[in-house]
């Protein structure tokens, strides 16, 4: 109790002592326990002005209206919410360091009412814990058990430029915009796991995770098996300055699919199993980026996203589908705090042979083939820790039948780090 006392009336000091525009802070407590944050604030004003949904069974991230709603302002967190996190570090015992950091990720517009846009007294905006874990870190490598970023196309979305902007503005209702998500890259997600990173060796780090199992499929009955997921990373910096960084990672689970009457390939297994892979080189202010994806049972938005978007990991035969996708980046620093970027990406969907057969019949899915996205931007650091941004984004979607629908959408904001 005296400890926490402590701690209590020394955060109280420091909140009081410390300016508001000053930079994150760390307090120490009793016998070498520290306490910390970080955070980020970030509001953009978005518009979307999309072409009509085409007919037929679709799913389509655009809005998907009547004809006067084919067009939507909308003032929101970007690709990533705002954030506000805490960091407890423990005492260093027996040269381990141990920590725990809880991030909690809030979205600041009103609650979306279909038909009616983000409904002004629906105040209470998505509250996302996604981040709440402890590591202990020594020699040996690093533990992380808890619910963090899994290690699954983790960098090809920490690499994307729009991971801090908009990117792709998808319809009313989503909690965040979606960067280059289901046009570039698949959203790997928070989620609970057990993690293991090799300690650096010569810029090259190792890492594998146990994660709770997601369904592959809507017809999944069984998710008794752990998802695996492993990365393996380099970074160095080499003579002049020139940054280089190269990563590659890898996803399997198997999933036993529902019995009874209906239920194509009744009690039998689906996996998702998929690699992707990434490099990036930074000098003299430019930064250039590619990095890509492939598998099968992945789904087109998010990893092994069943049937929540409508694209499914499995066709109606319960077969999987393959999947790949890329995005190619390229960043330039006009002046120190001026900096001019522009990306492209792919998400890309194979039609099995069920889809080939079911193509054109009446009341039958239309799978995608094709989701992509260019993205143009600005941003200027206003200081250390204040961002203004400027882009532009077009994104397409493509069925299988050839049928397509588009977005243009413009997003203006700023952004607060500490």
């Amino acid at each position: 109790m005296k400890k926490l006392v402590s701690l209590v009336a020394a955060l109280l000091l420091a909140l009081t002592a410390i300016p508001s525009a000053e930079a994150a802070f760390v307090i120490g407590g009793e016998n070498g326990w520290q306490l910390s944050t970080d955070g980020i604030v970030d509001v953009f004003s978005v518009y979307q002005s999309a072409s009509p949904k085409p007919a037929g069974d679709r799913f389509t991230t655009f809005l998907n209206g009547t004809p006067d709603q084919f067009q939507n302002f909308g003032v929101q967190v970007g690709l990533l919410p705002s954030l506000i996190a805490f960091n407890v570090k423990a005492p260093t015992v027996n040269g381990v360091d141990s920590a725990v950091r809880v991030g909690i990720y809030p979205s600041i517009q009103n609650k979306s009412t279909p038909g009616n846009g983000n409904f002004r007294f629906n105040v209470n905006p998505n509250i996302d814990f996604r981040e709440f874990y402890y590591t202990a870190k020594g020699t040996y490598g690093e533990l992380l058990a808890g619910r963090a970023l899994n290690l699954y196309q983790g960098k090809n979305i920490l690499t994307d430029m729009t991971l801090l902007t908009a990117g792709v503005v998808p319809a009313p209702g989503t909690s965040t915009a979606l960067g280059h998500i289901g046009y570039g890259y698949l959203y790997t997600n928070f989620g609970p796991q057990i993690r293991y990173t090799t300690p650096d060796l010569n810029g090259v780090k190792v890492a594998f995770s146990v994660n709770e199992p997601y369904k592959i499929s809507g017809d999944t009955a069984k998710t008794n098996t752990p998802r695996l997921e492993t990365e393996i990373s380099y970074a160095t910096v080499l003579n002049g300055g020139t940054t280089l960084q190269a990563w590659g990672s890898g996803l399997f689970e198997t999933a036993t699919r529902s019995k009874g009457a209906g239920v194509a390939r009744s009690g039998e297994q689906n996996q998702s199993i998929g690699g992707a892979a990434g490099i990036e080189a930074g000098f003299s202010g430019i930064d250039l980026m590619a990095s890509g994806y492939a598998g099968e049972g992945l789904g087109m938005i998010s990893a092994q996203d069943g049937d929540e978007f409508g694209s499914s990991s499995t066709d109606a035969a319960g077969k999987e589908r393959t999947h790949f996708g890329f995005l190619a980046q390229a960043t330039y620093k006009l002046t120190p705090d001026i900096k001019i970027g522009a990306n492209y990406g792919q998400n890309r969907q194979m039609e099995s042979d069920d889809d080939k057969t079911k193509r054109g019949v009446a009341g039958s899915f239309s799978p995608m083939k094709k989701q992509e996205a260019a993205v143009g931007m600005v941003t200027y650091n206003f200081n250390k820790f204040t961002q203004f941004i400027v882009e532009y984004s077009y994104a397409q979607n493509t069925w299988h039948d050839g049928a397509t629908q588009h977005s243009n959408s413009v997003a203006i904001g700023t952004m607060f780090y500490w």
